[in-house]
């Protein structure tokens, strides 16, 4: 019959254990904050920086576990200012009506520092100015987000507005294509796609910029003020990493490609198409600056934004530059 240890020694050894369970949990890394973070409608290699940020563990180290949706842009703004998800991409433009009709949100840190949303056309089609679009027909995706508020806005530049236009829409975002067929005259689109595409295939394009008229405010990181009371720091963090990732990308663009087709494997099938959306992606960041001013926003810009989408009444109620962005959650320095 074996012999029975002494009590004594069964409970050194237990508490052995136990010390080295308590050493082992000591130097563990605290557990992570998880945010659920809403992007575009279709993954895209436009948002290489959070692939890149997630694939380099960046926001582990920020203490954050990050869970990626693709919305459409008014559905991700309600569903931010309702708290179902943590973080966004969202237009600056559709942040200013949303905060003036009270959903609670704010934008944190700007992303495109030049306002992305343009009309393209074939240079064939005689288009030059915004005051050649009269009694063309327009593609657009719909009547809501960026490329609407920013339609009117280059129209009223040339004293025109969406009823000298036709409007033809295009829900699944069919307006390059309608484009190229010849199915309507321009369309509206981003800096960094459709005309990168169009071009590519070897077809002068036209671009027309609503810049000279009115400083637009750029997509950028938004969250509801409910979430920011209850993750704050994570938040933060995640904002950090982000900009981490957008300036390592904005010095060697080849590694956000390749995190972007690591998340979205078809976008390797044609990367040259890629890195040239990256390339102008990387452009509107930057607005032609620095990238080291990643991420700061233009107060005057979005007084100035205010003003100007409240006389086209797209403000239904009053608001503050205070009451639409949070800069406290910007990197210092």
């Amino acid at each position: 019959m074996p012999s029975r240890r002494p009590l004594v020694a069964v409970l050194a050894a237990l508490l052995a254990v136990a010390v080295g369970a308590c050493s082992v949990g000591s130097s563990a890394s605290p557990a992570s904050t998880p945010l659920t973070v809403g992007l575009g409608f279709i993954p895209s290699v436009q948002f290489a920086p959070f692939y890149l940020a997630q694939q380099k563990d960046y926001y582990r180290d920020a203490g954050v576990e990050v869970t990626f949706q693709n919305k459409i842009d008014p559905d991700l703004v309600v569903l931010v200012g309702q708290g179902a998800i943590d973080v966004g991409l969202a237009d600056g433009t559709s942040v200013i009506p949303a905060v003036s009709q009270g959903i609670p949100i704010r934008y944190l840190a700007t992303v495109y520092r030049a306002f992305p949303s343009i009309v393209f056309a074939k240079e064939s089609s005689g288009i030059k100015t915004a005051a050649d679009l009269k009694g063309r027909k327009i593609g657009i995706p719909g009547r809501y987000g960026s490329s609407w508020i920013m339609l009117p806005a280059l129209l009223q530049s040339a004293k025109l507005t969406t009823s000298d236009v036709q409007i033809v829409l295009y829900p699944d975002f069919g307006q390059l294509a309608a484009v190229e067929q010849g199915a309507v005259d321009a369309a509206t689109g981003f800096i960094n796609n459709e005309p990168v595409q169009l071009q590519l295939s070897g077809e002068p394009t036209v671009v027309l910029r609503v810049d000279q008229a009115v400083p637009l405010p750029g997509p950028g990181l938004i969250s509801g003020t409910k979430t920011l009371s209850a993750k704050r720091a994570a938040v933060a963090g995640f904002v950090a990493a982000t900009l981490k990732a957008m300036r390592e990308i904005a010095a060697n663009p080849d590694a956000g490609l390749d995190a972007a087709i690591v998340a979205v494997p078809d976008l390797g099938k044609d990367r040259t198409t890629q890195k040239a959306i990256l390339s102008a992606t990387i452009d509107a960041w930057t607005g032609g600056g620095s990238a080291s001013g990643l991420g700061a926003i233009d107060r005057d810009g979005w007084t100035r934004s205010v003003a100007f989408m409240t006389g086209l009444g797209l403000v239904p109620n009053a608001v503050t530059v205070d009451q639409l962005v949070d800069e406290s959650l910007l990197p210092k320095g």
